[in-house]
């Protein structure tokens, strides 16, 4: 407590010294802000159930993150609370507030307990702060054989994917490390950082963008120049040259008609005579496209 910072200190202060409310007083202070807008009457109500915040924050610090800010983000949701809270319900103040208190600690957890987001549905949540609390009764019961056995029942229990399960279990029991640590326990003058251990030797997005830009263009090219062939020459090529899976010379030629070494003798024309049209309409890009 002594390293609390001093809005959360005035924050605490102010909820010890707090008088508790009753039912009917309670009740009063709501109407007066719902029906008047009283804000007197509404930090009445809210600093009453500051206790009820810091009691909420105190059960989220095994998440590893500062106190003081668990009770700030606690109490934006206790003043969502007031502002939304309806007196003529049957419903004391405190029950209505602790689940607008509990989201917004949660949210707050959810957005800084690692540098790697996760996911904030409903079904993410739930399988975040609850997955220690039944892997462990879990283990109290002897229902514990092995991980692959446990991740299958509490998926089953919460209603999320095996996979989900494995993730966040990864992601609560593994930290987040630095790029710039040393990968391994080498010497750290030989060894290397793990941001170049993680370096991605794909083309970059730019230098994929500009190859399918330049294959479009070739098969533009390529598709011009055939039309200078005869469509037997066509044919042929498309068959031997163009097709996922190549005709032999011996079956193209029996469909043709032909002898297999005719069928090789027209495919070598044609090369030659596309050859010649593609460095006819484009010679910048004739030696490339047949390197």
């Amino acid at each position: 407590m002594a390293q609390l910072s001093d809005v959360a200190q005035d924050l605490l202060s102010a909820a010890l010294a707090a008088p508790y409310l009753d039912r009917d007083e309670e009740h009063d202070l709501a109407c007066r802000w719902r029906q008047q807008a009283d804000e007197r009457a509404m930090h009445r109500l809210a600093r009453a159930h500051m206790r009820l915040v810091i009691a909420l924050a105190v059960r989220f610090r095994r998440y590893g993150l500062s106190l003081a800010d668990l009770i700030q983000e606690g109490h934006v949701g206790l003043l969502e609370a007031a502002a939304r809270f309806e007196p003529d319900r049957d419903v004391r103040f405190s029950t209505y507030a602790t689940w607008w208190i509990r989201a917004a600690m949660q949210n707050y957890i959810l957005h800084n307990w690692s540098i790697v987001r996760g996911g904030t549905s409903s079904a993410q949540k739930a399988l975040f702060f609850n997955l220690r609390r039944i892997r462990a009764k879990l283990a109290r019961g002897g229902g514990v054989n092995g991980d692959s056995h446990v991740f299958g029942q509490i998926a089953e229990v919460l209603g999320v994917s095996f996979s989900d399960v494995e993730s966040m279990d990864a992601r609560l029991t593994s930290p987040d490390l630095s790029l710039s640590t040393q990968a391994g326990d080498s010497d750290p003058s030989l060894g290397r950082q793990r941001a170049v251990v993680l370096v991605d030797n794909n083309p970059r997005p730019d230098e994929i963008v500009r190859m399918v830009i330049d294959n479009d263009r070739r098969i533009a090219w390529l598709n011009e120049a055939l039309t200078a062939l005869s469509d037997r020459e066509r044919k042929i090529l498309r068959e031997r040259r163009l097709a996922e899976e190549t005709a032999t010379l011996e079956a193209l030629g029996g469909r043709l008609g032909i002898s297999k070494e005719r069928v090789r003798q027209i495919e070598s024309r044609a090369m030659e005579k596309l050859r010649a049209e593609l460095t006819k309409r484009h010679a910048e890009i004739a030696s490339e496209t047949w390197a």
